[in-house]
């Protein structure tokens, strides 16, 4: 059973690009608070606490709250992303289920990161929502892709591409907001649950 101090504990891997280690600290403690208590309710001395720093401290690697709401926003989408495609090479069917597999088990093993990265995109400034956008492009683009490369090979039936993109990402990421490890099936169940289900909505069998 994965608990959300544990979910914390596996993410250090996620936030090794963030340096020095007092800030990556600072944005995990952040993720953990906007998890429990969301964005708004969030406070410096909240996410302070939570690190085992002193309020100050926030502010000598983060301008504000919202930069430490963009920076796991873009730290959780650039992962994503990375997890989504990093699958082998093989048939369409092969590939999607894998990726699927991979990205709804994400959500599920890491979902209360993954509900910050998700859910709280609102209160991104303007630039930084244009950034975030850019990589959610980059993560419709890649399952489209896929898609597309099914319908050419003759294995996948999927008369609108477009929406069936749409149903394949929002399957998965909505993982985030209704997981609970206690609620029976684990992560890698919930990706071979999801594989299964994405081949049968395009037309595929399982690989």
């Amino acid at each position: 059973m994965t608990s959300t101090r544990g979910e914390f504990a596996l993410l250090d891997e996620t936030w090794a690009s963030v340096t020095p280690p007092a800030a990556r600290r600072m944005l995990i403690a952040a993720a953990a608070a906007f998890s429990v208590r969301g964005y708004h309710a969030t406070t410096t001395r909240d996410i302070a606490a939570q690190a085992g720093m002193s309020p100050a401290a926030v502010y000598i690697h983060y301008r504000s709250k919202e930069e430490l709401l963009f920076q796991i926003s873009r730290v959780g989408h650039t992962t994503s992303l990375s997890v989504l495609t990093r699958v082998p090479d093989g048939p369409p069917a092969t590939r999607l289920a894998a990726a699927v597999r991979a990205f709804a088990s994400w959500h599920a093993e890491f979902h209360t990161t993954a509900r910050v990265v998700q859910y709280e995109l609102s209160a991104l400034t303007p630039e930084h929502l244009a950034e975030v956008v850019e990589l959610r492009r980059r993560i419709e683009a890649a399952v489209r892709d896929m898609v597309e490369a099914g319908v050419r090979a003759g294995e996948f039936d999927v008369p609108d591409v477009r929406g069936a993109v749409l149903a394949v990402l929002s399957l998965c990421i909505d993982v985030a907001r209704w997981f609970k490890p206690d609620r029976g099936r684990t992560p890698e169940e919930i990706g071979d649950l999801y594989a299964d289900l994405v081949l049968r909505m395009v037309g595929a069998s399982a690989p």
